[in-house]
């Protein structure tokens, strides 16, 4: 006869997995919200630098045409479908229905992200050779910006696109950290989406092309300094969907996350890449 009987306890409520669960870049970029079709397009106008004339010998003041460019996003329908038996939902622990409804959203969210990402791995203004991140780098891709006529004072609209380790390598810059110049200080409390520093809303993202987290070798990260209208991205709100349901034939239930979305560059001047290595920072 056994002198012990132990019981397992499972716990009931789940605990979510480390992975990316958000968008953070939708709200970085020019959105348009599409009501039909599978194109949005986006018009940049300017004066095509155009300079101010005198009135000519015949008494009259030349007439110029203004630089109108058309950009067009082709949107593409993307999904995320769950299935899990009755018998899975039922034996499983946790809430299996509530944890097939939030990867699925998890997984489109990083989609948004990486469809942004991929437009702006186009920009072909960059710091040249791969290095760690300083000062320096910052400030010639802020410059490059100004030569370009972009309006880096907008802080509400300028964005830093980085890595962990482009963040950490910028946390031992004094100028980054200290409290008398970050409005967000990120060693005071929790860490935030982003925090503001040099005139620039700083965002921290683990899946830029060419970084660890993406499956990189950390050694050229590609890294963004950019205006919000050098990017837009459309996406048609009234067709995003996120419905549960049930199969009684079949006895399953599923999951499923829709959107159609595109993304499309407006201006390749509003962007710098800064390329950065990181490799010294990757796990061992």
């Amino acid at each position: 006869m056994a002198e012990t009987a132990f019981q397992t306890q499972y716990r009931q409520e789940f605990i979510h997995g480390f992975e990316d669960r958000q968008s953070r870049l939708r709200s970085t970029v020019v959105t348009e919200t599409v009501i039909k079709g599978n194109k949005a397009v986006f018009l940049v106008a300017d004066s095509g630098s155009a300079s101010a004339v005198t009135r000519g010998v015949n008494g009259l003041i030349q007439a110029r045409a203004d630089n109108l460019t058309q950009n067009t996003a082709t949107l593409k329908e993307w999904h995320d479908l769950v299935r899990k038996t009755g018998f899975n939902v039922f034996a499983s622990q946790s809430d299996q229905k509530r944890i097939m409804q939030e990867t699925s959203m998890a997984v489109i969210n990083r989609k948004i992200d990486d469809d942004i990402i991929t437009v702006l791995d186009t920009m072909t203004n960059d710091t040249g050779t791969s290095a760690i991140a300083t000062l320096d780098m910052i400030a010639k891709s802020k410059t490059i910006l100004g030569d370009n006529f972009v309006p880096t004072e907008e802080m509400d609209n300028m964005f830093g696109l980085i890595s962990p380790g482009f963040d950490n390598y910028l946390m031992q810059v004094p100028e980054y950290a200290s409290g008398d110049y970050v409005e967000v200080k990120p060693f005071n409390g929790p860490s935030r989406m982003f925090h503001r520093w040099y005139g620039v809303n700083w965002i921290v993202h683990p899946r830029l092309s060419g970084s660890v987290g993406a499956g990189g070798a950390g050694t050229t990260e590609k890294c963004y300094l950019y205006h919000r209208n050098s990017v837009g991205h459309a996406v048609d709100k009234d067709t995003m969907e996120s419905p549960v349901g049930y199969d009684e034939e079949q006895d399953y239930s599923w999951a499923r996350c829709t959107v159609f979305m595109g993304s499309v560059l407006l201006q390749n001047s509003g962007g710098v890449q800064m390329k950065h290595d990181s490799s010294a920072y990757a796990a061992s």
